[in-house]
């Protein structure tokens, strides 16, 4: 009798596992994953910077302006930036962002081997700065944080390019004011 039933219940077993596995709920896995999952949804706002040649030039003026050529240089060094913003507008969305929303970014960042970098010195900024690359070169580098003006409001940004520790600690000191600029 226990081996008849054996297989009837591995297979609902299985079945629900697999069912909860590709349900709303999975964490994603990757930094591309998670903006995939959660541009579209309610409360959430994505925006997508690729280095064009006009935006590139508005850019390196303004950083001539206001911060000189380590900003400069790093803003010429960007090739693609990605800003998901989550501000919750519902009971719902605030349930997500209960249930761990930055745990969930914060755990992508740390199972794809980004380092995280020292935040102390970055304006006040409250952004977590965390850099993907090899000695002092730096290919990629992500930015956790919250908006100033929202509760339980959440911010990735994710920057893809060839920058130094500095040039990353830098552009880090103007991050609010950019997630701002783009919200």
């Amino acid at each position: 009798m226990l081996t008849k039933l054996r297989f009837p219940v591995l297979f609902l077993f299985l079945f629900l596992v697999g069912c909860r596995a590709g349900g709303p709920g999975t964490p994603a896995r990757t930094v591309a994953q998670f903006f995939s999952k959660y541009e579209n949804r309610e409360g959430f706002k994505a925006t997508e910077w690729s280095a064009d040649l006009l935006q590139r030039l508005a850019l390196v003026r303004a950083a001539k302006l206001l911060g000189g050529s380590d900003l400069t240089n790093a803003i010429t060094s960007i090739r693609a930036a990605r800003i998901i913003t989550f501000t919750p507008t519902s009971g719902s969305a605030r349930d997500l962002a209960q249930q761990g929303l930055r745990d969930e970014a914060a755990g992508i960042l740390r199972n794809e081997k980004y380092q995280p970098l020292s935040t102390a010195g970055f304006g006040g900024s409250s952004y977590q700065v965390s850099v993907r690359g090899s000695g002092d070169k730096v290919s990629e580098f992500a930015a956790l944080g919250q908006l100033p003006d929202a509760a339980d409001s959440f911010v990735l940004v994710s920057v893809n390019g060839s920058f130094t520790r500095s040039q990353v600690e830098t552009l880090a000191k103007h991050l609010p004011a950019i997630v701002q600029a783009t919200k």
